[in-house]
């Protein structure tokens, strides 16, 4: 006899059990049902009473409110008295629901279960859960909503409940599941370099830097964990682009003891970084102090995701700081001698242009940097070898080589190897060419140090990690050169403006990236004023000089 078979025929001898704590003595269909009770006999019309020899007809056609009633009270009314495999059996896949309902107990610890339902529409109902979690001496009330829907079984036509992890709890997908234990990882203090407390409520966008503190340093810190509900994601849901890859806290049961984490921060600065981006839509900004690689301040106007650490964006005219310390080092320019910047230039099969089509005639390299003159450095890529910039970018300012040691997740620059008209592109920050804030104002501290140190916001004392190192520095000669050519884009160049007042020895660089299907290109900034080093990017905006650029120039001019 199959599963719902024998559940059906136990129903008739059951004495009545109620949902939600309430008795009806009658199913109301159309407008809803209030609560339920299951009454001896009351399943007879639906369940499929089969004699032994026989064959039934598999049952079609919409599902009436009588059968939805039927399907849903059924499995609720098995739920809440913690019969797992009954309420699996109400279901269209016992085998997938059998684990889920029987862990709610075991493995969540949940318990003196409470379902209510809401009214139906149609072949969905909804129904709230009151519940305690208990683990060990703690206990603690959870409340939450859900819904079922109500489908014919494939096999007979019977109504059953369509099973799926939200049914049990909406934060629930496919090879998730709910556990009640101690956290993963004890909860941090981040402080910053002075020993005040950093808080997402003191500067809203380092909520994902604080994350990555807790996971790299919770168990390490000090701290103890404490004790929460919480959605553990299976294979699933990690390897969808689309879901929510990290396991989620439901309910806190206890806080745990925080360890303590220092960090590189400058409170004066972040604050400043913060109020910076808070006005600008989809801005991210970072400053380090050269000499030593800290990092000072990060800032995003969008807390969900740390752009300034992580993002992966083409970094326009900023990786001309890159291409000219390799132009410069072959002999292929040299700052005071004259060299092209025609309107067009083809290369690989592409026509590049200068922004507006501009050109300069018997200008010199530094003329043609200054003013960002994307021909210039193009007209030089066919006496380039395919990996001469990959090699530029990796040995000297320390980038793409993927073994950045911050002290919370990175992303450390990519300039792959390419071609043709892709290694063109990339010479300009086009192509294939990705970046972030962080990347890019390391390159200005590089230049400004006049040897890379590995940007880190915990210092590696802490914890004994190794930072890492390039693999060689600039001559004098073409470091010299370097930073004549930002110190003029910043007196006369596209960062005059922007670099207006900030005094001192400095030096800058702008950058427009195009973007696909993107009507403005992203609008990119870096520079150093003495011992500080800065960049920004501000999405979708235009012109760096316009948008990053009075970013980075009012952190410079504030100092630290």
């Amino acid at each position: 006899m199959g599963t719902r078979r024998r559940v059906a025929e136990r129903r008739r001898t059951r004495r009545p059990a109620v949902v939600g704590g309430l008795v009806a003595a009658a199913v109301v269909g159309g407008a809803g049902i209030a609560a339920w009770a299951l009454l001896g006999g009351s399943d007879d019309e639906s369940a499929a009473t089969v004699a032994a020899g026989e064959t039934a007809a598999v049952k079609s056609g919409p599902l009436t409110a009588a059968e939805v009633d039927s399907a849903a009270r059924a499995f609720l009314t098995a739920w809440q008295r913690g019969d797992a495999d009954e309420a699996a059996a109400a279901t269209d896949d016992p085998e997938a629901a059998g684990p889920l309902l029987t862990g709610y107990a075991k493995d969540a610890r949940i318990e003196d279960v409470t379902l209510t339902p809401g009214t139906r529409a149609g072949d969905r109902l909804p129904f709230s859960v009151k519940a305690t979690v208990a683990y060990d001496d703690i206990s603690k009330p959870l409340a939450y909503d859900s819904a079922l829907t109500v489908v014919r079984a494939k096999a007979d036509g019977e109504p059953v409940v369509d099973w799926s992890p939200a049914v049990l709890h909406p934060e629930l997908r496919d090879g998730d599941r709910l556990v009640t234990g101690e956290a993963g990882t004890p909860p941090v203090t981040a402080l910053d370099r002075d020993g005040g407390e950093l808080t997402t409520e003191a500067y809203p966008s380092l909520g994902p830097v604080l994350d990555g503190l807790r996971e790299k340093y919770g168990k390490t810190a000090g701290g103890e964990a404490g004790v929460e509900l919480r959605v553990v994601r299976g294979k699933a849901a990690k390897d969808d682009k689309d879901a929510e890859p990290a396991d989620k806290t439901l309910l806190e049961l206890s806080e745990g003891t925080p360890g303590k984490v220092r960090t590189t921060l400058s409170p004066s600065l972040q604050k400043a970084a913060e109020q910076q981006v808070a006005g600008r839509d989809r801005a991210s900004v970072v400053v380090l102090r050269p000499s030593t690689g800290e990092i000072l301040a990060a800032a995003n106007s969008s807390a969900g995701f740390n752009t300034a650490f992580q993002g992966s964006l083409a970094p326009g005219s900023t990786m001309k700081v890159i291409s000219a310390s390799l132009l410069l080092e072959k002999g292929l320019a040299a700052n005071d001698k004259a060299h092209p910047c025609p309107k067009y230039f083809t290369y690989g099969g592409w026509k590049f242009h200068n922004d507006d089509k501009f050109q300069i005639d018997d200008g010199t390299f530094k003329a043609s940097f200054a003013r960002s003159c994307n021909t210039a450095f193009i007209s030089q890529a066919p006496k380039l070898k395919d990996d001469d910039l990959t090699r530029q970018a990796q040995q000297v300012f320390g980038l793409g080589l993927d073994d950045w040691a911050v002290g919370v997740p990175t992303f450390d620059g990519a300039v792959p190897v390419t071609s043709d008209a892709p290694m063109g592109a990339a010479l300009i920050g086009q192509g294939l060419v990705r970046m972030n804030p962080l990347n890019m104002a390391s390159v200005s501290a590089t230049v400004k140090a006049g040897i890379f140190h590995q940007p880190y916001l915990v210092s590696p004392s802490v914890d004994g990690r190794k930072l890492a190192t390039a693999s060689r520095t600039m001559s004098a000669g073409t470091l010299g050169q370097l930073r004549e050519l930002m110190s003029y884009t910043a007196a006369y160049g596209t960062a005059a403006e922007a670099m207006a007042g900030v005094t001192g020895d400095v030096g800058a660089k702008t950058g427009s990236a195009e973007v696909d299907d993107q009507k403005k290109p992203n609008g990119w900034f870096t520079a150093y004023r003495g011992d500080l080093a800065a960049a920004a990017v501000v999405q979708s905006a235009g012109h760096g000089g316009d948008t990053a650029g009075p970013i980075v120039a009012a952190l410079l001019r504030q100092g630290g």
